[in-house]
């Protein structure tokens, strides 16, 4: 089968990169070809497609960036809106590699859903990984500062958006992420889309509720594509938190469940608005035995994700199936989560991990206690975890999934 995979960068950036090179691979190791279209960029991971990927218009968020420059901001508002550029340009990709599939990642802002009117007008099926929550919410968090977890848009109360300033923190973006969301429901872009994968049956639940049919939505959860690679496995008394550095990430609640303790936190990440430099200010003058290790790559990650006594995940937005989780299973540790949105599917309670209430610093406090004072029950959550990445969360039965999807709807 030949595959035309789609993400709007093709370079190890995050969860949905990461997802992108592992199915690129597994994919390609079963005999499929697989054909990247993106954007251009230096950090791009070398490839032979290169001169069909679309002209880089800035960094990482195009829009937000370039307000001086008129041409480059017309340029980012048809990204975001509808591209004949990336139509054409995807067009013509389609014509010379001849996919009998699409497989999309991610598109939104920096490609264009113009790509899937090019792909329907050459009858080939597109089929569209969900990672966010990007059709249903302008800022695809569902949440924002003012009320934390936010659904006002998925239940039609669209000028909200505007008035608590949901992306980028200001009316005026999110008065144009709103209207580009209006626009793209104008012209069925979803409806153009012939399937969704989507990793956690609580965003499949939200997409149905948007108003996508059940018909066209697949539950087909990531996976960790587990190398064989020897790891002495040890659970030395430190928690792990690896991720961005955010206020939905749920940072502040766990810093207040380790304040004035001896346990011992360690946290891998980077934040890209200056949020560490607060937390780091709430934590002086205080008790605490906390560390931030800035960023890391995967395999510096390693060596914690190996040695700590479990990891952390206290989410305090609808985090859509992370990848430390999984990352953490494989390394025989339970995870410590936030009782909301799709977590509760990978952490089971007293199973594979513990949940705690949301943004509850005392109950994450004494979930927190409960595993340093009881290492046998760390472990044997941690053995339950690894069992289960090896029979739910294996690249084999991904695969065997979504090339099931992909045969269907060739038929």
């Amino acid at each position: 089968m030949k595959i035309a995979l789609v993400n709007y960068r093709y370079f190890f950036s995050g969860g949905p990169e990461r997802y992108l090179f592992n199915i690129k691979e597994i994919l390609e190791s079963y005999g499929h070809e697989v054909f990247p279209f993106s954007v251009k960029s230096r950090q791009n991971v070398s490839n032979d497609y290169e001169k069909y990927f679309l002209d880089i218009i800035n960094d990482e968020v195009y829009f937000a960036q370039t307000k001086k420059n008129i041409k480059i901001v017309f340029k980012s508002f048809f990204r975001m809106f509808y591209s004949f550029e990336a139509k054409k340009k995807f067009h013509c990709f389609l014509n010379d590699v001849k996919p009998d599939i699409v497989y999309i990642i991610q598109y939104h802002n920096k490609i264009s859903p113009s790509i899937i009117f090019a792909a329907k007008q050459l009858k080939i099926p597109v089929v569209h990984r969900i990672s966010d929550f990007q059709y249903m919410c302008p800022n695809a968090l569902f949440y924002n500062d003012v009320k934390g977890i936010c659904e006002d848009c998925l239940k039609g109360k669209t000028l909200n958006c505007i008035k608590y300033k949901c992306v980028l923190n200001s009316s005026i973006y999110s008065g144009i992420k709103m209207m580009a969301k209006k626009f793209h429901e104008l012209l069925g872009v979803t409806k153009k889309i012939n399937a969704f994968v989507v990793p956690s049956s609580f965003t499949l639940n939200k997409l149905n509720q948007y108003g996508i049919p059940s018909a066209k939505l697949y539950h087909i959860p990531t996976f960790f594509n587990l190398k064989n690679s020897v790891v002495d496995i040890k659970y030395d008394p430190f928690i792990l938190f690896v991720g961005r550095i955010e206020k939905q990430k749920g940072l502040m609640t766990l810093i207040k469940a380790f304040e004035n303790t001896d346990n011992n936190l360690k946290i891998i990440g980077f934040s890209n608005d200056r949020y560490e430099d607060e937390l780091k200010s709430y934590l002086k003058d205080k008790i605490h035995n906390i560390e931030f290790l800035g960023r890391k790559e995967f395999q510096e990650i390693i060596p914690f994700l190996s040695t700590c006594l479990c990891t952390v995940v206290p989410s305090e937005w609808y985090d859509n199936f992370p990848n430390v989780i999984l990352e953490s299973f494989a390394f025989k540790k339970a995870v410590i989560a936030t009782d909301i949105g799709s977590l509760p599917e990978l952490v089971k309670n007293n199973n594979t991990g513990l949940t705690f209430d949301y943004a509850s610093a005392d109950s994450l406090k004494k979930k927190i206690e409960y595993m340093f004072e009881n290492l046998n029950e760390a472990k044997r959550m941690g053995e339950n975890a690894y069992q289960t990445l090896l029979q739910d969360y294996s690249k084999e039965k991904h695969y065997s999934q979504l090339i099931n999807l992909f045969n269907f709807l060739l038929q």
